[in-house]
């Protein structure tokens, strides 16, 4: 996999973005567009939209370093960004036009239903709690997975296609420039 300076540069800035579009939005709990931005750029850049994607996990992993408890709950992150990764390198490249934002907001909206269920495993070997109290766990978070699955589905159908749209653009662009610099 070899990167370009320019998708260097923009993996960066897209971390930066992630981390930097989910601080402004803290106010609204369970309310982001993490989730938005890794299926679009998923599906843009493919394998290579991991590279954000950890860009954006430790940034947040550094900045709530220093707070008490911060590195607990950033713990799953390692791990639960990915599986919505996972889950949009499976969505189908060649997928009907018509279909493609509602499938986006349903796999964006999906990893928020899940996503207390995803992270429940870390923190029952992180705080010690048996599978009782890991259940529990998850059944006391279901209002707040039911706001993000529902709020992720509403900004992935708003969102992710238009994302999808400036981004591919960029990629035309470097390809192009990349063709003429080959002549």
């Amino acid at each position: 996999m070899k990167l370009t300076v320019l998708e260097i540069c923009l993996f960066g800035m897209l971390g930066a973005l992630m981390f930097v579009s989910k601080l402004a939005l803290e106010f609204l709990p369970n309310v982001h567009i993490v989730g938005v931005f890794i299926v679009a750029i998923t599906m843009v850049f493919r394998v290579k939209a991991l590279i954000p994607l950890y860009v954006f996990v430790f940034i947040t992993g550094f900045f709530y370093l220093f707070t008490t408890g911060g590195i607990l709950w950033w713990i799953p992150y390692l791990y639960i960004w990915t599986i919505l990764w996972a889950m949009a390198m499976l969505i189908p490249k060649k997928l009907p036009t018509r279909f493609k934002p509602i499938v986006y907001a349903l796999v964006c909206g999906l990893h928020g239903f899940l996503y207390g269920t995803l992270y429940a495993p870390a923190q029952a070997l992180l705080f010690g709690l048996n599978f009782e109290k890991m259940i529990a766990w998850i059944i006391a978070g279901l209002p707040w997975d039911a706001v993000h699955g529902v709020s992720n589905f509403i900004l992935g159908f708003v969102v992710i296609t238009p994302m999808i749209i400036i981004m591919s653009m960029f990629q035309k662009n470097k390809n192009k420039k990349g063709q003429k610099e080959n002549l």
